[in-house]
């Protein structure tokens, strides 16, 4: 049985992706931390807290890969590239930002959720 209280710390599991904003790799460090803690206790928080984790992973290595195509752009272009790379981290913010938001609301409401395009390095 799913307790409010799997449900609240799944939610902030999820939430907890926005640390990053505040810290280098809190995005990351936050997620892994509250699941690592209550991993054990509950299948639902493993649940969430696995998929936080993947996603915020698999972040790191999109965002790597696209750096890698377009850095070579942007010294090839005189700085053109960089306009290129700065319009589309604008959306990939506001992509990440509705998916972290939407998960969260789905973990309080004792749904499952997967992220699209994530990567499973935790299964």
């Amino acid at each position: 049985m799913i307790t409010q209280n799997d449900k609240n710390y799944s939610s902030i599991t999820h939430l907890s992706g926005f640390a990053g904003w505040f810290f280098p790799f809190g995005n990351i460090i936050a997620p892994l931390v509250l699941w690592t803690a209550k991993k054990n206790e509950s299948a639902y928080i493993d649940s969430h807290g696995k998929s936080a984790v993947n996603f915020q992973l698999s972040l790191i290595v999109y965002g790597f890969l696209l750096a890698l195509l377009l850095i070579p752009i942007a010294i090839f272009t005189l700085g053109l590239g960089l306009v290129a790379i700065v319009i589309g981290i604008i959306p990939a913010i506001i992509l990440k930002f509705i998916l972290i938001i939407s998960a969260s609301i789905k973990a309080n409401n004792g749904e499952q959720y997967h992220y699209p395009f994530t990567i499973e390095f935790i299964k």
